[in-house]
Parts: structure tokens; C-alpha cells; sequence
């Protein structure tokens, strides 16, 4: 699982370092969320109510976004802090690890929108009797699966089981139904990431390019830009790949690929 190797290659290139204000905050993010799940479980547990949010209980939202907020803080923990330790060899990681900490951040605030949400929404006390299931009536319909839920599952079989092309059908999918997501751009850059994996260099730079074109300012541009560079690289097109990466570190003097870009050119 290439997700598991980096944390380990993380783990065995850098030792303890102490958190970062950024890390802080994000721990300080998370704890609070936590509190606030918890508090809504209680209510619940206490005033024998649930939520009137499409069926299904506050309860078992509360207990899927508490099993989400758990994971974050793993895999923040794993990540934050040590960008910066890696040397100049390792820097391939350094932009893995990057990419991996924007995508976390964007999950984050939207568990923080689910969070908000749950503590608005109105509650109904239970009738006092169970009612008896009528005869002929159907089973309730299997939990229909959210724009978060198909876009992290498109993401881990690009990146965590590096099944490109499953992986890049999934992220096609996200993008014909939720174009208006935050995470529609992360999508299309993915999509990229799935067509490189695959060795379709040609078509990866065009689906990069729609990145770069139409997000200029989205925080995936600079990435969509270095790996372009990389894509005329593995063509053997060693002109446009140095003038990629000199438009990197031109446009995006201050990203962690300007840095990348430098050390490509340097070689």
C-alpha cells in the first residue's frame, strides 16, 4: 500500500520533532469537533431523541463522524511536523506527503460542515410504542453513499492500491455528478495522478493542463505544473519538462514544488 510506505519512510527518516503552530491548531480543530460530537451523543442518550435527518439516527451519524474525526488525527499526526526534516533525496515523499495533507485538510473541514449541521438539526421524540412493520412494506434502502465516501474511495486505489485505472473510473464519476464540490478540482488533479500511474503520459499532461488552465490559484496548480514537467520528462521531451519546471517556480515562487522544480533543474 503505497500510502503505508510513506508513513513508514517517514517514520524511519525522521525522529521526534516538536509540533508545529500549524499542527497545534489542527489538534486543537479536532479536539473540539470531538467534544462536540460528544456532547450530542449525550443529549441524545438523555432525552431518548433522534434526528430527523433522512432516516437515519443521530446516533449513528454521530458514531461515523467520531470514527472519521479518529482517523484524521492519525494520519495528521503522521504527517505534520516533518515535511520539513526530509533531505534532498527524499523530496519525491516531501510532495506525496503534501499532496496527502491538502486532501486531509479538505476532509477535515468537511467534517467540521457535518458537525455544525448535526447540531442544528431539529429533534422528535420516539412514539412511546415501537411501530409494527406493515405487511408488504419494503426494507429500508442501503445508505445511499456520499460525495466524500466516492471520492476517498477513488483516492485509495489511486494512491494507497495503485489501481490507476479503477481508481481514475471512479474519479470521472465524482466529477459528472458533483462539478460544484470542493473537491471537484482534487478530483480532476487525481485523475492526472491515475493517468501518469498508468504511463498515458499524453493524456495526463492534457487532464493536468485543465487543472492549471482553469484553477490557476486552486492549492493543487503548482502540483498539476510539477508533475506535467515530470510527464514531458518520462516522454523524453526534456525540453518542455525544463520549461514547465521553470514556469513552477516563476508562478509559484512560494510552493513546496517550486522547491522540487529547482532541484530537477539542477540535476
Amino acid at each position: 500500500m503505497r500510502y503505508g510506505v510513506i508513513l513508514i519512510s517517514i517514520l524511519l527518516l525522521t525522529g521526534c520533532v516538536p509540533p508545529t503552530q500549524e499542527q497545534l491548531r489542527m489538534e486543537k480543530d479536532l479536539a473540539e469537533m470531538k467534544r462536540r460530537l460528544a456532547r450530542l451523543e449525550m443529549q441524545e442518550a438523555s432525552a431518548e431523541t433522534s434526528a430527523v435527518v433522512g432516516g437515519d439516527s443521530l446516533q449513528r451519524q454521530v458514531a461515523e463522524l467520531v470514527a472519521g474525526l479518529d482517523t484524521l488525527r492519525v494520519d495528521f499526526q503522521s504527517i505534520n511536523g516533518r515535511l520539513d526534516d526530509l533531505g534532498q533525496n527524499n523530496q519525491q515523499l516531501i510532495d506525496d506527503l503534501q499532496l496527502t495533507k491538502d486532501d486531509l485538510g479538505l476532509q477535515l473541514a468537511d467534517l467540521a460542515g457535518r458537525v455544525d449541521r448535526l447540531e442544528q438539526q431539529p429533534v422528535a421524540v420516539p412514539p412511546s410504542q415501537p411501530v409494527a412493520p406493515q405487511p408488504g412494506v419494503e426494507a429500508p434502502a442501503v445508505k445511499k453513499e456520499t460525495a466524500e465516501e466516492l471520492y476517498q474511495r477513488a483516492l485509495d486505489l489511486v494512491r494507497k492500491d495503485m489501481e490507476f485505472a479503477e481508481g481514475r473510473k471512479l474519479l470521472k464519476t465524482f466529477t459528472d455528478k458533483y462539478p460544484q464540490h470542493d473537491l471537484y478540482v482534487n478530483a480532476l488533479y487525481w485523475t492526472g495522478e491515475a493517468l501518469y500511474g498508468e504511463k498515458k503520459y499524453e493524456l495526463a499532461i492534457l487532464q493536468l493542463q485543465d487543472v492549471i488552465s482553469k484553477h490557476a490559484s486552486h492549492p493543487k496548480a503548482p502540483a498539476a505544473m510539477l508533475k506535467q514537467g515530470l510527464a514531458f520528462n518520462a516522454l523524453g521531451d526534456g525540453q518542455n519538462a525544463r520549461t514547465t519546471m521553470q514556469k513552477v517556480i516563476e508562478e509559484y515562487p512560494d510552493s513546496p514544488q517550486a522547491d522540487s522544480a529547482k532541484k530537477f533543474l539542477e540535476k
